[in-house]
């Protein structure tokens, strides 16, 4: 199992999904190699951009982000999506757990329109995500 007693996860969780946060994303880290608790290790306003770029080649990751899209002219739309970080550097027993830590984690980081598995970074570029957020969406009036 893994350890998610951390508070500041719960508070980064509930700061990511606030109306009144500028604060779209939270990434969540193993505290070291051979340990099976995850902390928040950074939180930021750039969305998808600025979480790819300090994402961890050796690293196997949690994120949780908010993605902010226009449905039409007169609307927007925000979803959130919970993304499996596996670097393509990353420890193979370290990969192995990921799947059951993957299970532990959504019981904490729970209310997501879709989970996107990523192993490299181009995995997390904005219009695809959007287009697999508008399909989970239901109704689309704009052809996608």
């Amino acid at each position: 199992m893994a350890d998610l007693s951390d508070p500041r996860i719960q508070e980064a969780y509930q700061d990511v999904r606030s109306d009144k946060s500028d604060t779209n994303w939270v990434l969540l880290d193993y505290e070291t190699d051979r340990s099976d608790k995850l902390t928040v290790t950074q939180t930021g306003t750039g969305g998808l951009t600025e979480l790819r770029e300090v994402l961890q080649e050796g690293r196997a990751s949690f994120a949780y982000v908010r993605v902010t899209y226009a449905n039409d002219k007169e609307s927007q739309r925000e979803k959130f999506i919970l993304i499996v970080w596996i670097g393509p550097e990353c420890k193979v027993m370290r990969k192995a757990k990921i799947s059951v830590h993957a299970a532990d984690v959504k019981t904490v980081l729970r209310v997501y329109a879709i989970e996107v598995a990523a192993e490299k970074k181009e995995d997390l570029i904005e219009d695809p995500i959007v287009k697999r957020l508008r399909k989970a969406g239901g109704a689309s009036y704009d052809g996608v």
